[in-house]
């Protein structure tokens, strides 16, 4: 405990004990810095394209080269991986009676490796962050609870489920649905999104982890934020920095069982859990682990529940009648609800072969263009992002130049 309390006050030693000219050269620093934010975060598309894009295609040589390099410096486990790419390969061009076995963990793989690039996606940090549970994996569970109660049934013919669902070939069976049932038909492709969230909040931890080893100021400013935090701690007022030393004291004091709690709720502050387990030098698989199930199974099953209440047969109908019930437009907004359900339906028992279906309504037509906008925002916010990388890497730099000619 003693070398926790010794880690906190740290941060607020960077201060004006180490600078002659005390809170004067404190204010020249924090104004500069102040003044390079809002230069950095004025580079963007639509303000500066040109220069935006040129930053962009620099920074991502940059980073390109420094993986290259990293890789090239683990050459050993790259060729591995590759011999083991190679065997796979060959066991999937050779034919034999292996080939349904490796079919099965093709068709697996992808389908958990979707998942968990979708995960990461949401809670890496590029950009925005896309809202993959939103956008792809709430709309799936939707849709097998949909069909679930329409089919009486979760055995989904496989093909073509689960590039689209339709009902099996046997009859209805009515109150054979169960919730644990619809569960576990999700459980899969749930489990491995959020899988994807816990590996996509590992850069705050080897980032915070890596500047208190190295010592080095935080090329990060999240982090620079988290240490004026730490220096601002008895004298913070505002709600959300008191929230965010919540998080932090929690995770520093009750250890595992803090980090599975912030990781087990929709938290928007976890990112901060991580950069403190980085700072503190809480052990990797602490932190991972009490991660990895707080977000994959805890968090998972409280949304996968959410979800499939909410879309139950009862539930859903009751809503339509709601919506219909609302004065003057309950009406005109409850006829293509009504109709985009009763298109699913007809969907669920269309099978390979029995012509085309009509056209989806303007409901479907929305939500198509809502996604393909926020990926876009998405690709966006990842140029503005990397753009803005470089400014900064060309501001320490100028920094850097300055500070050595002022020694001369």
């Amino acid at each position: 405990m003693a070398t926790n309390e010794a880690s906190c006050e740290q941060p607020q030693k960077r201060g004006t004990k180490d600078k002659p000219n005390g809170y004067f050269a404190d204010s020249v620093v924090s104004e500069r810095r102040q003044k390079d934010r809002e230069e950095r975060l004025a580079l963007v598309l639509w303000r500066r394209p040109i220069i935006t894009l040129h930053y962009f295609l620099l920074e991502t040589f940059i980073t390109l080269k420094e993986w290259t390099l990293k890789l090239w410096r683990r050459r050993g486990t790259v060729f591995l991986f590759l011999v083991l790419c190679s065997l796979f390969s060959l066991a999937y061009s050779t034919e034999g009676a292996h080939q349904k076995y490796v079919q099965y963990l093709e068709k697996r793989f992808l389908w958990c490796a979707y998942w968990v690039g979708l995960g990461i996606l949401s809670s890496v940090g590029l950009g925005t962050g896309l809202h993959t549970f939103l956008l792809y994996l709430g709309p799936h569970i939707a849709s097998v609870t949909l069909a679930a109660y329409e089919c009486g049934s979760t055995d989904f013919p496989e093909p073509p489920y689960p590039d689209q669902i339709i009902c099996p070939e046997a009859g209805r069976m009515e109150g054979s649905i169960s919730l644990w049932s619809i569960i576990s038909k999700v459980r899969l492709e749930a489990c491995m999104w959020g899988a994807g969230t816990a590996i996509g909040e590992l850069p705050p931890y080897f980032m915070a982890r890596a500047a208190r080893l190295s010592g080095a100021d935080p090329d990060d400013e999240d982090y620079e934020e988290f240490e004026e935090m730490l220096g601002q701690a008895e004298t913070a007022q505002d709600f959300v920095t008191r929230a965010k030393l919540g998080v932090q004291n929690m995770v520093q004091k009750v250890g595992f069982f803090g980090i599975l709690a912030c990781a087990s709720i929709p938290n928007p502050l976890f990112d901060l859990a991580g950069i403190t387990c980085g700072h503190f030098l809480v052990p990797f698989w602490t932190f991972f682990g009490a991660t990895l199930i707080g977000k994959a199974i805890i968090k998972m099953h409280i949304q996968k529940l959410f979800v499939i209440i909410t879309f139950s047969k009862h539930i859903v109908e009751q809503m339509v009648s709601l919506i219909g019930s609302l004065p003057r437009v309950g009406p005109s907004i409850q006829k293509p609800f009504s109709e985009y359900l009763e298109a699913q339906r007809s969907k669920l028992h269309h099978h390979t072969g029995e012509g085309t279906l009509a056209s989806e309504n303007w409901l479907s037509w929305v939500f198509e263009k809502v996604v393909l906008v926020m990926v876009c925002y998405f690709i966006f916010s990842i140029i503005n992002s990397m753009a803005q990388s470089y400014a900064k890497r060309r501001q320490r730099s100028q920094q850097q130049r300055y500070s050595v000619e002022k020694t001369k």
